[in-house]
């Protein structure tokens, strides 16, 4: 029995998506600001709380070195960034690039997953290209935060977290 053809319906579609994803071992579990994982991860739930050994062992762990966004790796990302929203018609509203994360509000005709792979492969391309990035590992987590937008409100209150509170622009 074949299912009906359905047609694109755009009120099931987000506006956009809130993308974030981070750098490989600069916040790992048992760290002091907390972390999340497969247990806790629900909204409002409490963040694992500091463990000196457990982030020690994770540390120990570690098939490289925690990886850093330097400047020149910052504008590597951001130009990787902007040239995939380009190729690809995605609207890119905001974007703020730290030494450990970045942050990216998109909105794509296609699933989150796609996007954050595309940001993290394309990044770690351009940053090889221009000879900032010479390990053979990956400078990113495994994972990344793909938060649907559904209405404006959300859309606006995600831009402004982005652009106005991650802290003094960096050099």
């Amino acid at each position: 029995m074949t299912q009906p053809h359905r047609e694109f319906n755009p009120d099931h579609a987000p506006l956009a998506y809130f993308i974030t994803f981070r750098c490989y071992g600069t916040w790992l579990h048992g760290d002091k600001r907390g972390s999340v994982d497969r247990f806790h991860n629900r909204y409002n739930s409490p963040l694992i709380p500091r463990n000196d050994q457990w982030r020690e062992y994770n540390l120990r762990s570690l098939k490289h070195p925690p990886a850093k966004l330097s400047k020149l790796r910052r504008a590597a990302v951001e130009a990787a960034i902007r040239e995939t929203c380009t190729i690809r018609k995605w609207l890119l509203w905001a974007l703020n690039i730290r030494t450990n994360h970045v942050h990216s509000v998109v909105t794509a005709k296609c699933d989150p997953e796609s996007v954050l792979t595309a940001f993290k492969a394309n990044a770690t391309r351009k940053m090889r290209e221009t000879g900032c990035w010479h390990s053979s590992g990956t400078p990113w987590i495994q994972r990344g935060s793909k938060r649907r937008l559904w209405n404006e409100k959300q859309l606006m209150a995600a831009i402004a977290y982005v652009e106005y509170d991650q802290g003094e622009p960096l050099p």
